[in-house]
């Protein structure tokens, strides 16, 4: 007679079984067809068996953990009335992934509520980014595509006008170079510049009701323009955004930077590696991150290609790339 052998479980190998209250809740924590298991089991070294309101987690005793930690903190943001879908799913894996010890997903703390959605960070980094611009009245996020930068900034200014801890939101841009030479463009200065600001104004549809938006643009509590159009003003009791800031020169920075008024806080985004800037120029960005960086009152927070936030293949891209300027990869020198 043969005897089939008996399985050896791996060592550390444990099961856990969680239990939730709510069923309903639990079919939207589960995803339609079980998916956001699937999305778990993909990305995490487990196995997923649920039951009505019990899930069981089998495997290594870190990975277990950190599933464990996914699900429950999902299940609270159901408790608390809130949303979830794959993209929210994918956040919380995000965090474990990357804080695998003693990983807290982002609460209600942390987390925006604009009229249109609510806006909760989707890595550790973004998480450290909307608590800086909380504490720190100039914060610079820096690093690649797709990191939320700028649209994390938007949301914390649309958040704090509608608190009414300011009374404005005042987001600008380099237009089509630091140089903003706008004069060969059709149309009238609005025409020039709103193609270069057209990213600034998709973020702030997505945070407001189009006629709100119309009308805080109208009353001027939102204003968007051109970094030129700074220059001589004193922004006082104000939200101010700068983004693209690689493509300013040091003095168009040094510049934006005085203009900081009573009452007033200020972001300025940017990825050092994409500048626009003639040849033989530094860049404003990273001159004034290198002068600035150890001000213990100033925020800096770096992005990696680990927080892109956007599609998954842009960060393929952008590791194809290796980091590089377009300068670079066209033969010319990287000012970054």
């Amino acid at each position: 007679m043969r005897l089939k052998p008996v399985p050896v479980e791996p060592q550390g190998a444990v099961s856990r079984t969680l239990s939730f209250e709510d069923n309903g809740r639990c079919a939207v924590l589960f995803g339609r067809h079980h998916e956001h298991l699937a999305l778990l089991e993909q990305h995490l070294p487990v196995s997923l068996a649920a039951r009505g309101n019990l899930i069981t987690i089998s495997g290594e005793v870190a990975p277990v953990d950190a599933a464990a930690s996914v699900l429950e903190g999902l299940y609270r943001q159901l408790d608390n009335g809130l949303d979830l879908d794959r993209n929210e799913v994918d956040a919380a894996l995000r965090m474990v992934m990357r804080e695998p010890r003693g990983v807290t997903l982002p609460g209600d703390d942390i987390a925006i509520r604009t009229e249109r959605r609510r806006v909760s960070p989707r890595s550790p980094t973004q998480a450290a980014y909307l608590r800086a611009m909380r504490a720190h009245d100039l914060v610079f996020g820096i690093g690649p595509a797709g990191t939320g930068k700028t649209y994390l900034a938007v949301a914390t200014g649309v958040a704090l006008l509608k608190q009414r801890v300011v009374d404005r939101l005042i987001l600008s841009r380099p237009a089509v170079e630091a140089g903003e030479r706008l004069g060969f463009l059709p149309g009238d200065m609005k025409d020039k510049v709103d193609p270069y600001l057209r990213p600034l104004y998709d973020a702030l549809q997505d945070m407001l009701p189009d006629g709100k938006l119309g009308a805080k643009l109208e009353s001027g509590q939102i204003e968007i323009a051109p970094l030129a159009f700074m220059r001589g003003r004193t922004l006082a009791n104000a939200f101010v955004i700068l983004d693209e800031g690689q493509n300013t020169t040091p003095a168009q920075m040094k510049m934006f930077l005085t203009r900081l008024g009573e009452n007033s806080r200020m972001v300025v985004t940017g990825d050092p590696s994409q500048d626009d800037l003639p040849p033989g120029t530094r860049s404003g960005l990273v001159d004034a991150v290198r002068r600035l960086d150890q001000t213990s009152e100033i925020a800096v927070i770096r992005f990696t290609e680990q927080d892109i936030v956007r599609h998954p293949l842009v960060e393929a891209i952008l590791k194809a790339y290796g980091g590089e300027s377009p300068l670079q990869t066209e033969g010319g020198a990287d000012h970054g």
